[in-house]
């Protein structure tokens, strides 16, 4: 947790009322987002119990296992979830596409994108957990032979097995965890394990009229009134849930056993039912937030990469690995770093609360412009000749502790680059001098366009963060050297696969 995310839960816990952690939202939020609100059976990695899913707020889909212990039942339900979702995709690639450009090593190559993904949306980390864990259940399943599957199952597998490895990729918009997404924006007063639920959190964000997010959320910790928003159970429902099922196996003529189906759905209907209305109100809430910058163009890569998948499918359409091999881990591991360090840069540039705290840390200052010199040059290369370099001195009411020489940016004008020259102490805080080497519209000599340089008085943030100034990427799979093993074979699954040990 951060300095300033620190002091905003502090203050939240005194006032009793959420604190913002920022200006803007960081996530995108599809016009129609596909909900899913699971349940597992407990005691169990990955035993589907029940889920409402849908894209409607006012008329989720009602999925349930009324004999969890049976696997027939187990892949029924899976199969009904396919043909829920798998249309819902089918829709989001078969729509308009636009084009964009792609880079394959020194070529560039024109190639189209979907204008829609679809955007999966659960309560909390555990629904991520889920969906991984759903993936590996039916993804290697086979649809001929003995304890065959449906044709559908093993493509839906495919499918969630992707959302969730997206999701390992911080700032992607395809599978969100609704605890993570308000946590991002919003700091509560109790602790992170407590905002993991998704009622008392949101009872913090937006209390009753008359009540605070304090008292609201206390009250949101009855189980009874406000369940687990998943996919584990209450314990006390458990035993509800235990007896019911029981009573639906035991059952001899179909009279009692549709009665018995039916108190099931009531009951897994009323567990999951109020997390539902909870999720599309935190729907609501964040698309009040308006987007930052860069949500836009993160959107774009989900977006081609959901194209780029789906036509994988269409092409090849074998199942995930079991186990990354060693290079296509590197690989991975390399792409997950470099997301993270691009996304926290854009998070920075699209908001001054998150840009704040690379003000603490001394990767950034704020200031006014207090002096300009447009008609500043430096020495070229070849003698005599000069370079057009204009600088502008900022104040800052702190102290700056770049070094000269530091390369910086500003959020104001990303495209602009330039170095730090001089940091002298002026009062309590600092007179920054700021040499400017680019970014004036092809510009070589003054005046400057407008708005190329920044105006007396205005005031600016520069910082030593750049979301362009990312590690180098590791070579395709094709171009391993022989010192690491050459490129890998191509995976195959095998029957063993399908044998998973959950533990």
């Amino acid at each position: 947790m951060s300095v300033l995310t620190t002091v905003a839960a502090l203050r939240a816990a005194e006032s009793g009322h959420a604190e913002p952690l920022t200006t803007v939202r960081h996530a995108h939020l599809d016009d129609a987002p596909f909900v899913l609100v699971p349940l597992t059976l407990a005691g169990e990695a990955c035993a589907p119990l029940a889920a409402l899913a849908g894209t409607d707020p006012d008329h989720p889909v009602l999925l349930t296992v009324r004999s969890p212990h049976d696997r027939a039942e187990r892949f029924g339900f899976a199969e009904r979830l396919a043909d829920l979702l798998l249309p819902h995709i089918e829709e989001c690639r078969s729509g308009p596409t636009e084009p964009y450009t792609a880079k394959r090593g020194k070529e560039k190559v024109e190639r189209e994108r979907p204008l829609r993904a679809p955007q999966l949306l659960v309560p909390n980390a555990g629904g991520i957990t889920y969906v991984r864990r759903l993936g590996r259940l039916t993804r290697l399943r086979a649809t001929e032979g003995p304890h065959a599957v449906a044709p559908s199952v093993p493509v839906l597998g495919k499918w969630l097995t992707w959302f969730a490895e997206r999701a390992e990729f911080r700032g992607c918009g395809l599978l969100q965890a609704m605890t993570r997404t308000l946590s991002a924006h919003w700091a509560t007063g109790q602790s992170p394990a407590e905002d993991a639920h998704l009622a008392p959190l949101l009872g913090w964000i937006d209390p009753p009229d008359g009540c605070t997010g304090a008292e609201t959320a206390r009250e949101r910790e009855n189980p009874a009134a406000w369940p687990p928003s998943g996919p584990a159970t209450d314990p006390a429902f458990d035993l509800t849930l235990d007896e019911l099922v029981a009573r639906y196996e035991g059952a001899t003529g179909s009279r009692v056993r549709d009665a018995a189906a039916s108190e099931i759905d009531r009951e897994l209907h009323a567990q999951m039912l109020p997390t539902w209305q909870l999720m599309w109100h935190s729907v609501r809430l964040l698309r009040d937030l308006p987007p930052g910058a860069h949500v836009a163009d993160r959107w774009a890569y989900d977006r081609r990469q959901f194209g780029e998948y789906g036509a994988y499918l269409d092409d090849d359409g074998r199942p995930q690995a079991r186990r990354d091999h060693a290079v296509g881990a590197a690989r991975r591991l390399a792409r997950m770093e470099e997301t993270q360090a691009r996304y926290e840069a854009e998070r920075a540039y699209d908001d001054p609360l998150v840009m704040a705290e690379y003000e603490l840390t001394g990767e950034a200052f704020t200031g006014a412009v207090a002096a300009r010199d447009e008609e500043h040059v430096i020495p070229g290369k070849r003698p005599g000749s000069t370079l057009w370099r204009p600088t502008v001195t900022v104040h800052c009411d702190l102290p700056v502790s770049m070094a000269p020489g530091t390369a910086v940016k500003s959020p104001a004008r990303p495209k602009q680059k330039a170095e730090v020259l001089e940091v002298t102490p002026h009062g309590t805080g600092a007179a920054v001098l700021i040499q400017l080497n680019g970014g004036f519209d092809r510009k070589q000599r003054p005046p400057a366009p407008p708005g190329t340089l920044a105006l007396l008085g205005e005031e600016v943030t520069f910082t030593s963060v750049d979301p362009q100034n990312l590690p180098s990427s590791l070579p395709d799979d094709e171009d391993t050297p022989w010192t690491h093993g050459g490129p890998p074979d191509a995976y195959e699954p095998t029957d063993e696969d399908a044998e998973e040990v959950w533990a």
